[in-house]
Order: structure tokens, then C-alpha cells, then sequence
């Protein structure tokens, strides 16, 4: 049992907590061993008053007598709406000792994507990916830990933290492998739902074991009270302690300090008294303590309440309406109270201008004292003192949340603006709902359709269900200008295609064209039709892939519209298996000087990621694949500079591995594969962008001859029909086809090349390297079904000397030899190798030459192809050739 002299209240609630201070003096014994160490994140669970604050107090004792340095934060019952709210306390010690460019040395490219959020830099120009701003912040809180080794992080009421905290905690917690670093999270179980119970569940599953913390026994009751008042305080007082508070320390400590201040002698004929000392200590007790202090000491306590946390003394005495000097004083009266006390003091009077509650009960129980009316009242006077202070509509935004509806254009105003801070810092969920928020009061006639266009656009990425709702609300009402109309109407198609409502995306665009007069915004409109139109996987549309190669009879590239067509013509005739040298052209003559255009680039916002793909897909298909790979290296760079780390980095990272994969560097192009797969896994699963990122690792997995880890994959992450109503590159079925009869499945790996041949047919996709499933079909029934084999394999030829490129042919050369026997096997292996020669595919020119030298018998044809699979990365090609070479 922990020990502590008479009157050392402070230290009262580690009673009976020897287990835990040990746990804590353990970790940070640890931590100072060995900076190379990883961390550790310990999470103190317990109901309110059971001690959690006091072990964080505690925990900075111990660490700052060890050396170590301690940053700490509270979240508060009140704030929970504020973003970044409890990680910008926990960084304050080390930004304020930072000057601007050594803050800008430290966090090096995250600077431009956290420094936003932290308060220390300016927005950028358009909103930044809340993914890539978690990870910026969890990047400059590793560098400012290494430059703070050994460092300590207590996070107290984490229960109360703002989500966008807790996001940025839970993926800090999972990357410690690396960092030494202690972290200490106090929370009370349950209590919150949804994404931060998820978050905070995710936390305490990296975290350290750490009992939940219960109530003092009857024994310890006894040893904290006589330790408190005093040796002669006797047993059945002792015992009426334990039996008035429940043995909660907090409680504990607060009646024994009653029982202190009233000099109530701790006798058994005293122990009377006790429960209506602990009433005063508690809930209405408390309130009625505090009004015993007087009116201004209420009125300021009052205040503070609705400010929260970061209470500055000065914008407390504005909100109570009292001069500074009347509010100092009060600061001291409810300090000598243990109501209120200095930010970073020991428990002693405040003197400082900043202050907090001395505890969270307090500070729920003094917020819930006010009257209603008034309290709503007091946030609206809130609003305005922070406005007034210069610190924005977002810090603002939090009060004016409290108050009521109550038609007011100027608060709809202040909303809208607090949800354009919110966005450009990374917080859509904050800006939500501001926007709500400005909904009910409820805007005028002539902006409401604006305020839901806004809202809309706030939710895009983080809820497409929710975004749906919203722009057709925005589209039915008047009040939208035409660019913005026509921007509704794209972003609305966006969110219910990534929702699985392709259908209902086209039907809506199409819609719109109707109404349109023929002019840019029509011509954007009609673009989007065949962009959604050109990534559907379900049956081809009447008419559609002639409809838009009229449209582009006329299209020179003078606009984004125009070019946009273009790539949409380039992708579609790609697709199809057209001449290749006609893709190219076209997709070249939507570049400027052979780069995207203005507005075109991938982090532009007008036309989507999904146009850019297509115009990389349709290079990587035509055998320009230097195209392919600096587009979407391009990409790549370009999100990772703008802090995009979510779904768009994914897709950057799945086609630069598809782009690679084509090339025949098969490694690399298996690292961004996997990249790609950790991304899309922490966006969602079952996504288009998922579909990519597995579909890829598979078939790059399978060129390498690793089957077992394509399968293991296939089978963790569900690579199995339904397949997405969307495209995926490369061809699903086709995939799947081959792995099945990779895995020895022959009689399931031919139907779902059968079942591939048909959904391309529905298509029109005749392109035999897009969707390679005639060759795979051939192989697979060349025995039992020779002369099937033998027509597909003619057919694909046919498609592939229609399409031009050497890879087409050469690939559809391969399965003619394999069909084949002595000397026209070898003729054909050949022909192959001379056109896989020239392509820049040098996975299949490996495997060309390895079939050419089998069939031949001959010993050079067979090194160049080992040579060749094992610079590809291909292991299964250069056993294969291996095992010919030890039978020659």
C-alpha cells in the first residue's frame, strides 16, 4: 500500500495503486535504457475518480526526475467538436521552442500537410486529404520525438479527445516499432460510440496490458484517512468513509479535505456528518459550494466551463462580463476552492493566465450547473468574444454548435466560413457539421441550395452515401450558378459511382445534358457520360462507343473538355483492341507539349483521378510504357508532395505496379502493388481502388512464380466473385482464370476464363493483352478440347495483328507455338521472340525465349532467357529455364 504523511492530499489517490506506478516507473526505466528501443503505449482504464489523473501526474514525476522530457493534453466533455483540439496541446512545448524555420527544418515536407493543423503554417489552395494529414502528423510527432529523446506523451480523458486526434493517436500507436517513445492514455471504459470507439479500441490494441483500475478496499479507506487527518482518526470513522464515497479516491480525497476544512474531528461520533460533507464535494453539493463563493465567483467558474479547456483568464472575464482585476480574484477564490487552478501547477493557487478544472467531474459538474437558457445564451457570447479575439470562425464555430436555431443569415455565414477553415486544415467531419448546423437555422432561400452544394462537397470523401443525399437536395432548389450546377452534378455522379450505383451515376449526368444548351458545360457533362460509361464492367450500351467517336470527329484538344473526350476515345478504342497507333494518337493529342494540361493534373479536382488512369492504362496497353510509367510516377509524387495518402494514393501506387508489372520489373512493381494494398486496405475494402491494388499483387505474384503467395493472398483478401461493377486493371477473371490453373483447380480455372470471354464479348473488349483470357483458354483445353484451342488461339492472333503492337502479336505467337509440335512449334516460338524482342515487355520476352530455347534445344536461347527471367525478377521463368538447361 502506497504511503503518504498526513495532509498529503496530493498523492492521496495513488493509494493502492503500487502496481501500476510500478508498470509506469518500469516503462520509463526502459525508455531511458535505449534510445533505440521501440515504444510503448500503456492505457489506464477506469470509471471517473478512480485515480487515472493522478497516475498521469505521477507519470510525470517519475519521468521528469528520469530526465525524460513530458508533453501532455486533456481532452474535455465540451470540446470533443474542436479538430486537432488535444494534438495541438501535446505538441505546445515543442512548437513554441521552435522558431518558424527551424519548424519547417524538422518536419521537412509533412511542414505544408500538418502545419495546417497544428496552428504554425498557412492553408494551402485547396483542402488537403485527411489521410495524408494523419500521416504528416504522425510524421512530425516521430521527428520532434527523436529530437526529444527520451520522450514521455499522457494523454488524459482520451474518451473526450476529437476524432481527429484519436485517428492520428491510433496510427501513431501502430508505427512505435521504430521510435522509443512512452506513451500514457487515460480513458474511462465506454462512454463513446462509432469511429472513436473504434479509434480508441485500436489503441488499446497496441498498448501494453494495464489493469482497469477499481475502488479502494475498506483497508486502504482507512490508511488514506488516517494518513490524511491523522493516526487517532478512528476505525468506525475510517469505516464511514469507505462507505460514503464507495471508495472512489477522487471522492475520498475531496470529502477528507471537507472533513479538513470544517476541522471536524474523525471520530465515530462525527461519521454523521460525512455524507453531507460528501454531498458538498459532488453534483449539487459542489454547485451549491460554488455558489457560496458569490455571484462573481459562480459567473466566472461559469465561464470557464463554456470555454473548456486552453481557459485564458482574460477571455473568461470577458465572457462573466468583469474586469480583469475582479477576475483574477476570482481566479484565486476558486483556486483556494479546488475548483479551478494554474495550467502546469502543482495543485497551488492560480497565477498564471491560463487555467483549467482541477478535475473533469468539476468541470461536467459546474457546465451542467447552468441554467439552459443561459448556458446556450453564454455560447453565443462566446462565439463572439472569440471572433473578436482574432482567432476565427473554426475556433468560434464550437459555440455557436449550442446555440438555437433561430433564422439568423449571419451565424449561416459564420458556418459556412468555420467549414472552409475546417476543410483547409484536413477536418471534413468538423466542417460537416458546421454546415448541418447552418442548415437548421436555416439558411436564406437564396444560398440554401449553396450551403448543401458545400456540404456535399465536405462528405465526398469520407461518407458518398451521405454526399448523395445532399447535392440532389442542393439540385432541386434554385440558386446554384451554372458552374456550380454542373460541378453538383459531377461530384454527385462521382459519389454514387464510388457507392456501386454506376447506373444511377450515368443516368444522372445524362439528365443534365439534356437540359444543357451545346456549349463547355455540356461538353464537360457529355465527357463525364462516357468516362462512366468507359470504367463500367457490365454489358456495352447501344450505341455508346460510336456515339463518342462522333463526338470526337470534332475535337481538336482546345479545352479540357475536348481533351478529356480524347483520352475517353483513347481508352475506349484501347479497350476494344483498334490499332494501337490510333490510341496513341489520340491520347497524344490531349497532352500539351507531351504533359497534362492545366486543370488536368492529377490533383485538380474538376475531372476526377479516374481520367488520368485511363489515359496511363491505354499508353501502358500500347506498348508505351515509358508514357505509362512517368504518368503515373507522375502521380505518385504529386499525392505524396500534396499529402494525399488515401484511396488516390493507393490507385497511384496500384498502376505504377501495373505500369512496372507491364515492363517486366516484376519486384518493383510487387512493392508498389503491396504499397498499394496497405493503402486501400485502411480506405476500405470491397472499393474499385481495392480491386486494383489485389488484382495487380496477384498477377505480379503469378509472373514471378510465387502461386502459393498469390493464393494466400486471393484467399485472405477475398479475390473471389462478385467481382466490383467497375473495370479493374488488369482484367479480374482473367487473373483469377490463371490462378486457378495455377493452383491445379483446371476444371474452375477454364470456367472463369469461359466466364472472362463472355463479359468481354458483352463489352466489346477485344484486346488480347488487356484481358488475356483467349490465351490462358487455349492452353488450358489444349488437350482435352485441341480443336477449341486451336480456334481461339487463331482468333486471338487475328485481334492481336488488328491492335499492332509487338506484344500482342508475340503473346498470341507464344500460344500458337504451344499448341503446336516439332519443327512449326519452333517456327512459331521464333516469330514470337522476334516481335517480344522488340516490345518493351520483358517478362514476356523472358518467357519467349525460354519456350524457343526448349523447343529448339538450344543452350544460348535458354541463357538468354535465364538471363533475362532473373533480371525481370521472374523466379518461376528462370527455374523453369534452369531445370531445360540440366536436361540438355
Amino acid at each position: 500500500m502506497t504511503e503518504a504523511r498526513p495532509g498529503a492530499v496530493a498523492s492521496a489517490s495513488l493509494w493502492e495503486r503500487d502496481g501500476e506506478v510500478a508498470t509506469l516507473e518500469e516503462a520509463i526505466t526502459a525508455l531511458r535504457a535505449d534510445s533505440a528501443t521501440s515504444g510503448t503505449v500503456l492505457v489506464l482504464t477506469g470509471e471517473a475518480g478512480l485515480g487515472k489523473t493522478a497516475l498521469l501526474a505521477e507519470a510525470r514525476r517519475i519521468a521528469e526526475s528520469n530526465g525524460c522530457a513530458v508533453w501532455s493534453a486533456r481532452g474535455g466533455e465540451t470540446v470533443t467538436s474542436v479538430p486537432f483540439n488535444v494534438v495541438r496541446q501535446l505538441l505546445q512545448p515543442a512548437l513554441l521552442s521552435l522558431l518558424p524555420e527551424e519548424a519547417r527544418e524538422y518536419l521537412g515536407d509533412w511542414y505544408d500537410i500538418a502545419g495546417p493543423a497544428l496552428g504554425i503554417a498557412e492553408p494551402g489552395d485547396r483542402p488537403p486529404d485527411p489521410q495524408g494529414v494523419c500521416d504528416g502528423l504522425v510524421a512530425a510527432v516521430r521527428r520532434l520525438a527523436k529530437r526529444e529523446w527520451p520522450l514521455v506523451l499522457l494523454i488524459d480523458d482520451a474518451h473526450w479527445a476529437d476524432q481527429e486526434t484519436l485517428r492520428w493517436l491510433a496510427s501513431f500507436a501502430e508505427r512505435l516499432d521504430d521510435l522509443s517513445v512512452l506513451v500514457v492514455m487515460a480513458r474511462r471504459p465506454g462512454g463513446v460510440g462509432g469511429e472513436s470507439a473504434r479509434l480508441l479500441d485500436a489503441v488499446a490494441a497496441v498498448a501494453r496490458p494495464v489493469s482497469t483500475l477499481t475502488a479502494l478496499t475498506p483497508a486502504a479507506t482507512e490508511g488514506l484517512t488516517r494518513a490524511t487527518l491523522g493516526e487517532h482518526a478512528d476505525a468506525p470513522f475510517c469505516r464511514e468513509v469507505w462507505a460514503v464515497t464507495g471508495g472512489n479516491p477522487y471522492e475520498t480525497v475531496e470529502l477528507l479535505a471537507k472533513v479538513q476544512d470544517s476541522d471536524l474531528e474523525p471520530v465515530e461520533g462525527s461519521a454523521a456528518e460525512l455524507r453531507d460533507l460528501n454531498r458538498s464535494a459532488r453534483g449539487r453539493g459542489l454547485v451549491a459550494r460554488l455558489e457560496g463563493l458569490g455571484i462573481d465567483a459562480t459567473r466566472f467558474a461559469w465561464a470557464a466551463a463554456i470555454l473548456g479547456t486552453g481557459i485564458s483568464l482574460d477571455l473568461a472575464a470577458q465572457l462573466a462580463g468583469m474586469p480583469d482585476d475582479d477576475a483574477s480574484r476570482c481566479a484565486e477564490l476558486l483556486g483556494a476552492a479546488r475548483i479551478l487552478t494554474a495550467v502546469g501547477s502543482a495543485g497551488g493557487r492560480p497565477g498564471s493566465e491560463e487555467l483549467e478544472f482541477v478535475h473533469p467531474l468539476i468541470a461536467s459538474a459546474v457546465y451542467r450547473s447552468i441554467p439552459d437558457a443561459l448556458r446556450t445564451a453564454m455560447h453565443g457570447q462566446a462565439a463572439w468574444a472569440v471572433t473578436e479575439s482574432g482567432r476565427g470562425a473554426a475556433a468560434a464555430s464550437r459555440h455557436l454548435l449550442e446555440v438555437h436555431p433561430d433564422d439568423d443569415p449571419e451565424l449561416v455565414e459564420q458556418m459556412r466560413e468555420a467549414a472552409r477553415e475546417h476543410l483547409a486544415v484536413g477536418a471534413p467531419d468538423a466542417a460537416r457539421r458546421c454546415l448541418e448546423r447552418a442548415l437548421k437555422e436555416p439558411p436564406l432561400p437564396e444560398v440554401h441550395a449553396r450551403v448543401l452544394y458545400e456540404l456535399g462537397c465536405a462528405t465526398l470523401l469520407t461518407a458518398p452515401a451521405t454526399t448523395i443525399g445532399h447535392l440532389r437536395a442542393a439540385l432541386e432548389r434554385p440558386g446554384l450558378e451554372e458552374t456550380e450546377r454542373v460541378d453538383a452534378v459531377f461530384r454527385l455522379s462521382q459519389a454514387l459511382l464510388h457507392n456501386n450505383q454506376l447506373d444511377e451515376a450515368v443516368r444522372t449526368v445524362d439528365a443534365e445534358v439534356e437540359r444543357l444548351e451545346p456549349g463547355p458545360a455540356r461538353m464537360r457533362l457529355q465527357a463525364v457520360h462516357y468516362m462512366w460509361e468507359g470504367i463500367h464492367a457490365g454489358e456495352e450500351r447501344a450505341g455508346q462507343s460510336s456515339g463518342l467517336a462522333e463526338l470526337v470527329t470534332t475535337c481538336t484538344g482546345r479545352d479540357n473538355s475536348e481533351r478529356a473526350l480524347l483520352i475517353l476515345r483513347g481508352f475506349d478504342a484501347m479497350t476494344r483492341g483498334e490499332n494501337a497507333e490510333v490510341v496513341v494518337e489520340l491520347c497524344d493529342r490531349a497532352l500539351v507539349n507531351g504533359r497534362l494540361a492545366p486543370g488536368l493534373a492529377w490533383t485538380d479536382t474538376e475531372w476526377g483521378v479516374e481520367l488520368l488512369l485511363m489515359l496511363g492504362s491505354a499508353y501502358a496497353y500500347t506498348d508505351r510504357l515509358d508514357r505509362a510509367e512517368s504518368l503515373f510516377s507522375e502521380a505518385l509524387h504529386a499525392y505524396v508532395k500534396a499529402g494525399w495518402s488515401g484511396g488516390h494514393l493507393s490507385l497511384a501506387n496500384a498502376y505504377l505496379g501495373l505500369a512496372l508489372r507491364r515492363r517486366g520489373r516484376l519486384a518493383d512493381a510487387e512493392h508498389y502493388q503491396r504499397a498499394s494494398l496497405r493503402l486501400a486496405e485502411r480506405v476500405g475494402r470491397g472499393l474499385p481502388l481495392y480491386w486494383s491494388a489485389t488484382c495487380g499483387l496477384i498477377d505480379t505474384l503469378l509472373a514471378r512464380g510465387h502461386v502459393g503467395e498469390a493464393a494466400e493472398i486471393a484467399e485472405r483478401y477475398g479475390f473471389a466473385p462478385p467481382y466490383p461493377a467497375t473495370i479493374v486493371l488488369p482484367d479480374t477473371r482473367s487473373v483469377r482464370g490463371r490462378l486457378l490453373l495455377a493452383t491445379g483447380r483446371a476444371k474452375e480455372g477454364i470456367n472463369e476464363l469461359e466466364a472472362a470471354e463472355k463479359a468481354a464479348a458483352a463489352r466489346g473488349h477485344h484486346n488480347t493483352v488487356l484481358a488475356p483470357w483467349a490465351v490462358d483458354l487455349a492452353r488450358a483445353l489444349a488437350n482435352e478440347d485441341p480443336a477449341r484451342a486451336a480456334s481461339l488461339a487463331a482468333d486471338a492472333r487475328r485481334q492481336a495483328e488488328r491492335f499492332g503492337t509487338d506484344t500482342a502479336i508475340g503473346e498470341a505467337l507464344r500460344c500458337a507455338a504451344a499448341l503446336e509440335t516439332g519443327q512449326r512449334a519452333v517456327r512459331l516460338a521464333a516469330q514470337a521472340v522476334t516481335y517480344l524482342e522488340a516490345s518493351p515487355c520483358q517478362y514476356e520476352h523472358a518467357a519467349a525465349r525460354i519456350e524457343y530455347g526448349i523447343a529448339s534445344r538450344s543452350v544460348p536461347e535458354l541463357n538468354k532467357g535465364l538471363t533475362l527471367a532473373r533480371s525481370s525478377g521472374a523466379d518461376g521463368l528462370a527455374a523453369k529455364a534452369e531445370a531445360a538447361l540440366a536436361g540438355l
